[in-house]
């Protein structure tokens, strides 16, 4: 029994870790529901452009979580492939991933950045609403 017990437990740990799953919101009144299908109730409506992680997709539905870690409903057709983060609190972005590199920009809460890619040190790569790139600390974000 105990056998069986840690090799279950080996093979869950051989298991490659699932990549978290961030989309966007793709038009400008994103719909979300309590649940896959336009009669059920209407929880919120998005912005273009806001963060979401999928966390299920069935049939043309996907179940997300927003920043708040509220889950609902939203259509397929209205989630991009974009990869955007919120900023949590307001913050800096720097022109290197090291807190001396000197500050490109100022960004308030709730700006929502394009996601490049994360790097060494705990830094995300991103690019502004003017289009300029630049990076922010990953505890400064949700999303990425």
């Amino acid at each position: 029994m105990m056998q069986r017990l840690l090799l279950s437990i080996l093979l869950l740990a051989a298991l490659p870790a699932q990549a978290l799953d961030f989309r966007s919101t793709a038009n400008p009144a994103a719909i979300l529901y309590d649940a896959p299908s336009t009669a059920a109730s209407r929880l919120f409506v998005l912005s273009k452009g806001y963060p979401l992680e999928v966390v299920v997709s069935v049939a043309g539905w996907a179940k997300v979580r927003d920043s708040s870690g509220a889950m609902a409903w939203i259509e397929t057709t209205q989630l991009s492939s974009t990869h955007t983060i919120v900023v949590r609190n307001a913050t800096q972005i720097h022109t290197q991933a090291q807190d001396t590199a000197p500050i490109s920009a100022q960004v308030a809460a709730g700006v929502i950045l394009e996601w490049l890619e994360n790097t060494s040190g705990g830094w995300a790569k991103v690019r502004l609403p003017d289009q300029s790139v630049g990076y922010i600390k990953l505890t400064e974000v949700w999303g990425a």
